[in-house]
């Protein structure tokens, strides 16, 4: 996984990866609620986006995949976003790269 930060939503988007397919999605999902122990309180699933929303260290952000533009993190209030939530966001993905790394790693061997 190569992370990637961007700002075209007006705040912190976390891209966990721009060519990610459902089941990643369904592997980073299983991960945030595993390891995080994150509980994902609203979702929306479209034909071709889902979001979730969830809380982690007390700010809201969403797990986002659409089939073309892959899966990413980022605040629930997009542009309303503040300082401390856009921190959340670049938090979170640096300690989930983490985690992406190792289980592909032991997908690998």
């Amino acid at each position: 996984m190569n992370l990637a930060l961007r700002t075209t939503l007006g705040c912190t988007e976390a891209v966990i990866s721009d060519d990610g397919g459902l089941k990643q999605f369904y592997q980073v999902a299983d991960i945030l609620s595993s390891d995080f122990k994150i509980k994902f309180s609203n979702k929306e699933d479209d034909f071709d986006t889902i979001d979730w929303e969830f809380r982690y260290k007390g700010q809201n952000l969403t797990l986002h995949y659409n089939i073309y533009n892959g899966i990413s993190i980022f605040p629930t209030k997009t542009r309303d976003a503040m300082n401390k939530e856009n921190k959340a966001v670049v938090e979170l993905a640096n300690n989930l790269d983490v985690r992406l790394f190792n289980a592909d790693q032991r997908n690998i061997a």
